[in-house]
């Protein structure tokens, strides 16, 4: 994932470099990739936080709801 990245970062840096665009609508292109990548990681971030504490509460309930199995290790359906 990180090689991905890199060489993505490294084909924009490049096709900004050889574009014919002017300054001004390259900058602001620039800025727009910026605020798209931006926002796509304060999603993944709160993707991620959402998945941590849904875990969390897994793991603070016991477990039981996830697995089916009780605190015993037996199952628990039709309990």
């Amino acid at each position: 994932m990180r090689g991905f990245m890199f060489g993505l970062g490294i084909g924009i840096g490049l096709g900004v470099l050889f574009a014919p665009m002017s300054g001004e609508e390259t900058r602001r292109n620039l800025s727009d990739r910026a605020s798209d990548l931006a926002d796509t990681a304060r999603e993944t971030g709160d993707q991620l936080r959402d998945r941590v504490r849904t875990g969390m509460s897994a793991i603070r309930g016991g477990g039981t709801g996830t697995t089916g199995m009780g605190a015993t290790g037996t199952e628990t359906a039709g309990v």
